[in-house]
């Protein structure tokens, strides 16, 4: 799997970006998707997301509701350059969309909304890009709406988002009268003179009005940029100017390093900014090889493994994607790391300890597949034939192993209860919901033992409403769906020791575990964690792994009302064996039997999924939707004027005071006021609270 020298020559890694696509519901981004592929050839003509004809949003959930749902990748050439574009959703039901799309993207650009600047998803965007260290673009977009600020966005920015924000344009007019952009790079003005945005004109003279303006912006740009690099400042503090070379380098480095964040502007609907946008991707966004060589573990040796982005590394690649196809089937979507990749080659799933040989590698195009022969270190792909990878599996040769840090999702926080209306329905729901499973990580499905009813788990309830449509359409599965339930979780106050014995004997071989442990909250935020203390030889260390399995297996089931018990450290203390009776099943047993012990002795107590809430209503109905959200356990963490009147409102509220709310926020404010939600963190459930939901639960209370 290893590249020649020819390959090499062909395959221009400096002159590759590996870019995502991101912000806020409604901010513009796939919109701007659209203008990139035009702009770039790839497309003829603009869809339009209004009119269900975007490219990117292929789904025909997407078209018919006018939001992004699942990433879409493609890819585009602009100054000879190649750009792999992943456009990611705005809702935060599919916020795992993004998350796995940073996990492989060398860099962002990151859209704003010129009137309302920076939104509650927006923040959460800034957040994942945060955690996996992607330089980044800011795109103020929307600068023709009325109310549209660029200057109060990029204040925005810097205060909420505490960024290094520097502007590289500045806007000429804004709302109707946006008519271009002012360079401080060049210091020229950038002029569209037709519809369509393709005739540019540049002009040395910049509108006399903004003269003092653009200095000014342009003395921060230089002051910035020199503060980057000593060789830049030097020259800067003797001359006082910087050449646009000079410039463009001191941005670039700072950009790749994610100490500063360049800032443009333009409207993508009005056609106005997007070609100098892609300027900036290839100007300052990194190519693989200007991003740190990602390290892994070799988990034979226990060392730290580098693999460098070049074609003669041994190959190696990360699976962040899944997606059934109808044509060609099952579609995995990876990103090679380092080496080469051919079609028909074997290669090793480290994750599953399986070879798996991939029949054919395809470069898509939102949901277009065009094959090819190869794939090379540095870029992305879809492969056919690997049945048992999943998201976040690492593939490498198998002469070279080494493990990448895989991807961490969510947990869902709301279920609903689905049963299938025919007995063919009842067929083919299990393996409908285990295809979407493979596709969505934060999507989880169980069997209600008490009642034998599917439960289906997900991140809101425009996810799972999602899904139950794809059900229909997509798997030819009709269902009936009960109301959205909260998914609950139990905790523990103390620490607590149980012992658990399970002796079977049937006259022959028979079943012998004997398991002592303590377990207490953990401290570290682990939903679990398992520590063994085990002196050697008082239990065979090949048994150990399958007591840490039944202690697993025994927190899915809490011991107030039987949701999963979390925040768990549970150590092993002690045991005993049997030299013949003795085996895996045993063991796993007595662990769940010594931690039903445990927690019996313990103080349990419930928690439940609160969300950040924020809310923009017009002032004269502050005082309702206020009063509403106290009457939900709702608490007020902070209030903002914005543009024309209108407050906003950040909140943390309970998810289960959140089901219909919609409704009653078009009802208490004539429809003029808008939401959005995320999931904030767990929270203990009050005790008034708790004993409502195990009256319900048990038809009298236990407190």
């Amino acid at each position: 799997m290893k590249g020649q020298g020819s390959i090499k020559q062909q395959y221009a890694l400096d002159n590759t970006r590996n870019i995502g696509i991101a912000a806020h519901i409604d901010a513009g981004k796939t919109t701007t998707t659209e203008r990139i592929l035009f702009y770039t050839g790839r497309v003829h003509k603009m869809g339009e997301v209004d009119d269900g004809a975007a490219t990117m949003d292929w789904m025909i959930q997407e078209k018919e509701r006018g939001i992004t749902i699942t990433s879409a990748v493609t890819y585009c050439q602009w100054r000879e350059h190649r750009i792999n574009i992943i456009d990611t959703p705005g809702h935060v039901d599919f916020t795992v969309e993004v998350e796995r799309s940073l996990r492989v993207l060398d860099g962002l650009i990151v859209i704003f909304d010129a009137v309302a600047g920076v939104q509650p998803q927006s923040e959460t965007v800034w957040r994942q890009a945060n955690k996996y260290k992607v330089p980044r673009i800011a795109y103020i977009n929307k600068m023709d709406r009325t109310g549209a600020n660029f200057y109060s966005a990029i204040e925005k920015t810097r205060e909420k988002l505490k960024a290094n924000v520097v502007a590289l344009q500045l806007p000429i007019g804004s709302e109707s009268e946006f008519s271009g952009i002012v360079d401080l790079v060049t210091m020229k003005a950038i002029n569209y003179t037709d519809e369509l945005g393709t005739i540019i004109e540049r002009e040395d003279a910049i509108p006399v009005d903004m003269e003092a303006q653009a200095q000014l912006y342009r003395e921060i740009l230089l002051e910035t940029v020199a503060e980057l690099d000593e060789e830049l400042l030097e020259k800067y503090l003797e001359k006082h100017d910087l050449s646009s070379d000079e410039i463009i380098k001191g941005v670039r480095t700072g950009t790749i390093h994610c100490s500063l964040v360049p800032v443009l502007c333009g409207t993508s609907l009005k056609n106005k900014g997007v070609q100098p946008l892609l300027d900036a991707v290839v100007d300052y966004l990194p190519s693989p090889l200007d991003i740190p060589p990602v390290a892994g573990l070799n988990p034979e040796k226990g060392t730290t493994v580098v693999r460098r982005a070049d074609v003669d590394e041994p190959f190696s690649a990360l699976a962040f994607k899944i997606m059934s196809d109808s044509y060609v089937g099952k579609l995995t979507y990876f990103r090679v790391y380092s080496g080469t990749l051919k079609s028909g080659t074997t290669v090793y799933n480290m994750t599953t300890g399986k070879r798996e040989r991939i029949t054919k590698i395809l470069r898509m195009h939102a949901d277009h597949r065009e094959e090819i022969t190869q794939i090379l270190a540095g870029d992305l792909a879809a492969g056919v034939g690997l049945r048992m990878t999943r998201t976040g599996d690492t593939l490498v040769d198998e002469k070279h192993p080494v493990m990448l840090e895989d991807i961490k999702f969510p947990e869902p926080v709301i279920s609903v209860a689905i049963e299938p209306r025919t007995k063919a329905d009842q067929e083919r729901l299990g393996d409908s919901l285990n295809r979407v499973i493979e596709e969505d990580p934060t999507f989880k499905m169980k069997t209600d033992e008490e009642t034998g009813q599917t439960i289906i788990s997900g991140m809101g309830e425009l996810h799972l409403e999602i899904i139950v449509d794809r059900l229909l359409r997509e798997f030819g599965v009709e269902a009936n769906v009960g109301k959205p339930q909260v998914s609950y979780k139990e905790a523990i106050r103390r620490p607590s020791r149980g012992e658990g014995k399970f002796v079977k004997q049937t006259g022959g071989r028979g079943l012998y575990g004997h398991v002592v442990i303590e377990i207490e909250p953990s401290s570290n935020g682990k939903s679990y964690e398992f520590v063994n203390c085990l002196q050697q030889g008082v239990i065979p260390k090949e048994f150990i792994p399958h007591i840490d399995k039944g202690l697993r297996d025994g927190l899915e089931s809490g011991y107030l009302i039987g949701y999963p018990l979390i925040e768990v450290k549970a150590t092993l203390l002690d045991g005993s064996f049997h030299e013949v009776d003795s085996n895996e099943i045993a063991f796993s047993i007595a662990a769940s039997m010594a931690l039903k012990n445990a927690i019996a002795l313990n103080e349990s107590y419930l928690k439940e999924p609160v969300m950040k809430v924020v809310i923009e209503t017009p002032e004269q109905y502050l005082g309702e939707v206020i009063a509403d959200l106290n009457s939900r356990r709702g608490r007020i963490e902070r209030m903002e004027a914005l543009p024309g009147g209108i407050q906003s409102v950040y909140s943390t509220v309970p998810l289960a005071e959140m089901f219909g709310y919609a409704t009653d926020l078009r009802s208490l404010t004539q429809g003029r006021a808008l939401f959005t939600s995320e999931f904030y963190q767990y929270s203990e459930v009050p005790k008034p609270i708790l004993e409502e939901i195990m009256s319900r639960v048990y038809g009298k209370s236990y407190l």
